[in-house]
């Protein structure tokens, strides 16, 4: 009968969105950017041959992803939340094959491509996830979700820089390009649209200036900030520097491939610290997580580029108490902020992860024209230690 319509067979057998379906879109995006993470500062080198230079490429890029960030809520608001999650996969894709091209030029843009394909699937992303998880399982589901990203995290730097190393630039930017279409494949397999029920939904994000002043009027949201732009400061200056040591020293692109694979794996002790943190009052746990970070800084600037591997086994102790940073600091975030306002306090939240990647370059640019590679770890650990003054002094004592 003309009435009767045939839809196709697999539709009915995709399940509604869960836990694993987002833990599942987040592993594949982890495994398309961790694999070239190491590769991209390297690569940056070998064209400016300056390591103040690479900062100000860095600089430039993050303040550019900042303001693609604040307005990526218009964006969804006129496109759809499903096309700019296409679009930001489809940005990792296009950026690996602009920096295939080995050029300064194609090197600023797929930077650039890259950092926007990552704020816009970022952002989408958690708002899928606050549509279809219910509040009493998100905690689950993060966990699960950051679990699987682990596995991307700790082998894809290594794998990156082996492949560049053995087979260039080709080979392994394509391996981007695979994930991302992977990606791509199972967002629309497992058919996260924009219906009725997520359309006008309620985490629709209102004026961002707004929320900006609004956030900023909250001591204890101020302090999550805090929390949370410090711990993000010592993984991009790990992410960044350390590869870049290993390279100015001699030691070669592997070995910071495989610093930071290394600094990764220790992401497995979140467990330990989570119950640590229940145990001792995350409070505390935090305050000396920042403590050891700074010694572990100092000891790092103080090795410098003169004994390399000693700087490379510093900033790995440190990433251990960064992780503890990593398992308790949202726990700020998540007491203080209010349920009827915690979407539109989110999306201000997560400016610590751009201003964390803009003004640490910036800095270590300044300091980098006086100074070696070792002042760009002190200079850190002057940062963390004023976050862990600041968490001992204001953080309530019953956290």
């Amino acid at each position: 009968m003309v009435t009767q319509v045939r839809h196709p067979i697999w539709l009915p057998a995709v399940k509604p969105a869960g836990a694993s379906t987002f833990a599942t879109l987040y592993a594949l995006e982890s495994f398309a950017r961790a694999s070239i993470t190491s590769v991209i500062p390297i690569q940056a080198y070998e064209l400016l041959q300056s390591k103040q230079t690479v900062s100000l490429l860095y600089t430039l890029v993050a303040l550019i992803g900042l303001s693609a960030t604040l307005f990526m809520p218009m964006l969804i608001g006129r496109f759809s939340r499903r096309w700019i999650y296409t679009c930001g996969a489809s940005l990792l894709a296009i950026g690996a094959l602009l920096f295939m091209t080995h050029t300064l030029t194609g090197q600023m843009l797929g930077m650039l491509a890259r950092v926007m394909g990552a704020s816009a699937l970022s952002i989408t992303l958690n708002l899928y996830i606050m549509d279809n998880i219910r509040k009493t399982e998100i905690m689950q589901a993060e966990s699960l979700r950051m679990a699987w990203s682990m596995i991307a995290w700790t082998g894809g730097p290594t794998l990156g820089v082996y492949l560049y190393t053995r087979y260039g630039i080709v080979v392994a930017q394509s391996l981007v390009v695979v994930f991302a279409a992977a990606q791509l494949a199972a967002f629309w397999y497992f058919r996260l649209g924009d219906n009725e029920l997520i359309r006008p939904g309620k985490t629709r994000p209102a004026n961002p200036l707004k929320n900006i002043g609004h956030f900023v009027s909250q001591p204890r949201l101020r302090l999550a900030w805090v929390i949370a732009f410090g711990r993000s400061c010592f993984w991009t200056t790990f992410f960044v520097y350390g590869p870049l040591l290993m390279v100015v020293t001699g030691q070669g692109e592997m070995a910071g491939g495989l610093l930071v694979s290394a600094g990764n794996v220790l992401l497995f002790a979140a467990i330990f610290w989570g119950k640590a943190g229940r145990r001792f009052g995350a409070r505390n746990i935090m305050t000396l997580a920042f403590f050891a970070m700074t010694a572990a800084l100092f000891a790092a600037g103080f090795t410098g580029e003169k004994w390399p591997l000693a700087t490379g086994g510093c900033l790995l102790l440190g990433a251990l108490f960064t992780v503890a940073l990593d398992a308790l600091g949202s726990t700020a975030f998540m007491r203080a902020v209010r349920t009827y306002e915690r979407p539109q306090m989110t999306a201000v939240y997560r400016t610590y992860l751009d201003l964390s990647e803009l003004l640490p370059p910036l800095v270590y640019s300044v300091v980098l024209s006086f100074f070696g590679l070792g002042a760009v770890f002190c200079t850190l650990g002057i940062l963390t230690i004023t976050c862990g003054l600041l968490t001992w002094r204001y953080l309530p004592k019953s956290m």
